[in-house]
């Protein structure tokens, strides 16, 4: 049986550009490579396509009605679901000010319009190269900051657990010495609800390779074997 060819996917990229044109132009260039496009033309209506759509590239013109490049920019970059994608600002403003203003609010790269097509498809393949390492951080990040809770609750259980069990056998000597012999049963099942919960502990405390399972109501769980 022949095997179903893997749809291939296809990285986002989000235009904020006011001129029809250009971005008519700009979209049906980066359609051609393959990208998912959406444009939209100014930056009001980009926050609101970001809701739906999270592209890794920005590509946006400083100058707009509504809402420009820069302050775009500026709100992206303070917003921690977005401040990672990679902004590209399109600008026919050249003087060094200009730029040290853009990059003051976190503008990624510029291009000066009108833009070369190559260039700009370079631009955007590292910016994506970029957004992705960033990706890649984060969730090494996320792995050693599970790793260090998983730990700390395995040792800091151990304390507690071995009061516990000293004092149930302890208790369990106590009875065994007045021949009571009814709680037993009761007995067994505790130490093995110890031992397990002793099990677990370890088993946090030299945890490795975090890995998660789907329970019910697709709640995540620490998976630990």
């Amino acid at each position: 049986m022949a095997k179903l060819k893997m749809e291939e996917i296809r990285e986002k990229i989000l235009i904020v550009e006011d001129e029809p044109d250009t971005r008519f132009i700009l979209s049906k260039l980066l359609e051609k490579e393959n990208y998912d496009v959406i444009s939209v033309p100014n930056g009001v209506e980009a926050l609101e396509k970001l809701e739906t759509f999270l592209p890794k590239v920005i590509i946006a013109d400083w100058t707009m009605p509504v809402m420009d490049g820069l302050e775009l920019c500026d709100r992206l970059k303070q917003d921690e679901r977005y401040k990672s994608i990679y902004y590209i600002m399109l600008t026919a403003r050249s003087a060094v000010k200009d730029r040290v203003k853009g990059l003051d609010v976190g503008a990624d790269d510029f291009l000066l319009k009108p833009t070369e097509n190559q260039e700009l498809l370079a631009r955007i393949r590292s910016g994506i190269r970029i957004f992705n390492l960033q990706s890649e951080l984060k969730q090494s990040e996320r792995e050693k900051a599970l790793l260090e809770m998983a730990a700390t609750i395995g040792h800091n259980l151990n304390n507690p657990l071995g009061s516990l069990k000293l004092f149930v056998s302890d208790l369990e000597a106590q009875l065994n010495e007045e021949k009571d012999n009814s709680f037993t049963e009761d007995f067994g099942l505790i130490n093995k609800a110890i031992d397990r919960i002793s099990v677990l502990a370890k088993d946090l405390s030299k945890l490795k390779e975090p890995t998660t399972e789907t329970y019910a109501s697709d709640a995540k769980m620490l998976k630990l074997k």
